[in-house]
């Protein structure tokens, strides 16, 4: 069952090897993750600072941000599988030498993303409260909740724009030109949470409806200026006016990218089951120490993300260039140094878990003894969880993005949330709930590592020319 091969849509023509200019030849692990982790850990830094501004309008502020936090990422889902698909072959034409593939993959890209977020965003403005309410939180959680999600939907659209364009320089080894604008996104939100969830200088205090507000803001500013710079040719990969509008290669983008977005959505619904579970039956503490938890241990998951990045774009330029073995040595390098990072970020962080938890929290007693018991889950966790990030990036980067998909549905609903409704059921108390995590990460983990070893992933995608398509 575990093993099948993507239908076969042309890709990019097999180059010679006079076809790589000097200076494009595919760059370490660490030149990649690092630019990644760098952005990523400044959008932990700006997650931190929302978590403490919310946290002192209370547990059901902190509690509304996390369940519209979760529904945003649910909504991304379509996102997330065009940049899969975006990534896969901007990634392996680069390898390649095919640089003007790469520009029209680019394109073609950012065009399905945007009509995409233009359908999330009616969605998730018009049905922003019946969604809230599937976390079974009390009415003024939900008012608050669905205020946040609301906000988030309007600015889909940019999210879109920062999404696909970021991906597709990462996936032809520019990790610089999306980590500055990255930076200047986190540099104007920090005020804008400041001014609109409190309000001040003028402007109404939104509160939980701020955060949103300053995140739209701020990446709409970071978008115009992608798009500004991507039309004026100022990147490696270049804006085309023509020749990108290929039924073959919008075909593939959806094929590589499908089992990424129901990936996403299984990875949602479990979440949303997990928390529903929380929310119904260990109640509004216990839901906002998971949300507050998790973001006191995004510094570690942010790691992982970089190495995801870096993985799934070495795997799939080596794959490109014909170098199997170098793409295999990149998947281990990634999971070696991602399980080292994230391992020790993880111990740091559960080592100080009562002080961090009591600073963003504050006078909350029960709020605080539930995240530092969940920090210490997920801390002890790290580990498995960087197998999750490093190969899970390099076999979609080989376009395998089923494997995931069918590791996340193993591991996510068949474990975590079977063992959750068997511990709720049991009225066992909240940390057995959490403690369901270990089992998710620990089969998940086995199931990439297995899935790498044997190799089948370098065969995901063929090699033609998209154009006599």
């Amino acid at each position: 069952m575990l093993a099948y091969r993507a239908r076969q849509y042309p890709i990019v023509s097999t180059p010679t090897p006079t076809t790589r200019p000097e200076g494009h030849e595919p760059p370490g692990v660490w030149a990649l993750a690092f630019p990644s982790i760098v952005g990523n850990v400044a959008f932990s830094a700006v997650a931190l600072v929302q978590t403490k501004f919310v946290g002192v309008l209370g547990p059901e502020a902190l509690a509304a941000v996390g369940a519209g936090q979760r529904v945003f990422f649910a909504m991304q889902a379509v996102l997330i599988a065009v940049s899969a698909g975006t990534t896969a072959l901007v990634a392996r034409a680069w390898g390649a030498g095919d640089y003007n593939e790469a520009s029209r993959v680019t394109m073609a890209s950012l065009a399905l993303a945007g009509l995409f977020a233009l359908v999330v965003m009616v969605i998730g403005v018009t049905a922003a409260r019946p969604v809230a309410s599937l976390f079974g939180l009390d009415p003024v959680t939900l008012d608050l909740a669905a205020s946040n999600i609301r906000m988030f939907s309007w600015f889909n659209l940019a999210f879109a724009v920062n999404f696909i364009l970021s991906a597709a320089l990462r996936a032809s080894g520019d990790a610089w030109s999306p980590l500055w604008i990255g930076i200047g996104v986190n540099v104007l939100n920090l005020p804008l949470l400041y001014v609109l969830i409190f309000g001040h200088y003028g402007f109404s205090a939104l509160g939980v409806a701020g955060v949103a507000a300053a995140a739209g803001i701020s990446f709409s500013v970071g978008g115009a200026v992608l798009l500004i710079l991507w039309l004026n040719q100022k990147f490696r990969v270049r804006h085309v006016g023509s020749g990108w509008w290929r039924r073959a290669r919008l075909r593939r983008l959806l094929d590589i990218g499908y089992p990424a977005a129901a990936e996403q959505v299984v990875f949602q619904v479990g979440f949303f089951i997990f928390l529903m579970l929380i929310g119904n039956f260990y109640g509004t503490e216990a839901f906002a120490a998971y949300n507050v938890g998790g973001n006191l241990l995004m510094v570690c998951i942010t790691v992982g993300f970089g190495f995801s990045i870096a993985g799934s774009t070495l795997v799939g330029q080596h794959l490109g260039a014909g170098d199997y073995p170098g793409a295999v040595r990149s998947g281990w390098r990634a999971c070696a140094l991602a399980t080292l990072t994230m391992g020790g970020l993880g111990f740091l962080v559960a080592l100080f878990a009562g002080e961090l938890a009591a600073y963003f929290i504050g006078d909350e007693p029960l709020t605080v003894r539930y995240t530092i018991i969940l920090i210490y889950v997920l801390g002890a966790m790290m580990p498995l969880l960087a197998v999750e990030f490093a190969l899970g990036g390099a076999l979609r980067g080989a376009g395998d993005t089923r494997f995931p998909l069918i590791a996340t549905l193993c591991g996510l609903i068949g474990v975590r949330c079977g063992l959750a409704v068997l511990f709720t059921y049991m009225e066992l108390p909240v940390v057995w709930v959490y403690s369901a995590m270990v089992g998710d990460f620990l089969v998940k983990a086995v199931m990439l590592v297995v899935r790498f070893r044997r190799g089948r992933w370098r065969t995901a995608i063929s090699m033609e020319d998209p154009q006599r398509a």
